[in-house]
């Protein structure tokens, strides 16, 4: 990354930093489309069939992605980083982080479900402080508070709105956090696209296990066409994600994660017909707001701890 990513690139384009942005909402628009797809199969497929045909096509995609990129040669050994704590503890969070998604997405506003899994930022500084030790002052640990305020207002709870797909999103949120704390405690030797790949793998057969001594529905080709769209999507949705990294600072280029919000709110009412309501609205408004700040905060203290004294 060139001149922290504030210079143009040698093609005269856009810089490091605005490309890392461009990729991070095209990143996001993969993982929406890819819900977008699942969601629309869900009520002529089982969830565990749906899981099962698009992990296989996501495993061929990351298969052939990552021979290409040389993924599979592994410095630590194929024993060591098949049997890494973290990278165990990072697969099985993601198969069920997967899991609990599909089952409130398949029942649930498809924005709903996205704003809620906005909470992630906040989650994941929490999680850091517990586990890892890292400083988080009062105003972080505020953000915290009021985003998952935020969430309340979305989900409901006491109301006809509340049910148990909207703990599944929860859910979701904590398998995630786990899943991306995990990650800060692999080694660097293991390619983030052999983790991927061996994910996709353990994913299929989850679903796989998921649909044994079960009456398989009938798959029309335009199911086989929706489940492997949303394959393309999310690989789409995890290559962006890659090279968002590799081309911008992160403290710039995250908030632009929140992208997500307008794809799924546009996506839920062109598509599915959902107009969210107002509280609904407000609330997923206050998650947003709460993790911006968080990345504002969390910049503010790096910028303080690289000073010069």
């Amino acid at each position: 990354m060139s001149n922290s990513g504030q210079t143009a690139s040698s093609s005269g384009g856009l810089s490091a930093n605005a490309l890392g942005a461009v990729f991070m909402m095209l990143s996001m628009a993969g993982f929406v489309l890819n819900d977008t797809f699942m969601k629309l199969v869900s009520k002529d497929v089982t969830i565990f069939q749906a899981i099962l045909i698009r992990g296989l096509f996501a495993v061929t995609l990351l298969y052939f992605i990552a021979r290409w990129r040389n993924a599979f040669t592994l410095p630590l050994g194929l024993r060591a980083t098949m049997t890494n704590p973290a990278f165990v503890a990072r697969t099985c969070a993601e198969a069920t982080a997967t899991f609990l998604f599909l089952e409130a997405l398949f029942n649930l506003p498809i924005a709903n479900v996205t704003a809620v899994l906005q909470l992630l930022p906040l989650t994941i500084t929490l999680g850091a402080a517990l586990f890892f030790g890292e400083a988080v002052g009062w105003r972080r640990y505020g953000a915290i508070l009021v985003g998952f305020f935020g969430v309340l207002l979305i989900l409901q709870p006491g109301t006809s709105e509340f049910s148990i797909y909207s703990i599944y999103a929860l859910g979701a949120v904590v398998a995630v956090t786990v899943r991306d704390l995990a990650t800060r405690k692999m080694p660097d030797e293991i390619p983030s696209l052999f983790v991927s790949f061996v994910t996709a793998i353990v994913i299929a057969i989850v679903g796989a296990a998921g649909s044994l001594g079960k009456p398989w529905e009938a798959i029309a080709p335009v199911h086989v066409l929706s489940l492997s769209l949303a394959a393309a999507a999310i690989a789409l949705g995890y290559i962006c994600a890659v090279l968002t990294m590799r081309n911008g600072e992160v403290s710039f280029v995250s908030p632009f994660r929140y992208s997500i919000m307008i794809w799924a709110l546009l996506i839920g009412y062109f598509v599915f017909s959902d107009v969210p309501t107002l509280l609904e609205l407000l609330g997923a408004s206050i998650v947003v707001a709460s993790g911006l700040f968080t990345f504002y905060r969390e910049r503010r203290t790096k910028l303080r701890q690289v000073a010069p004294r």
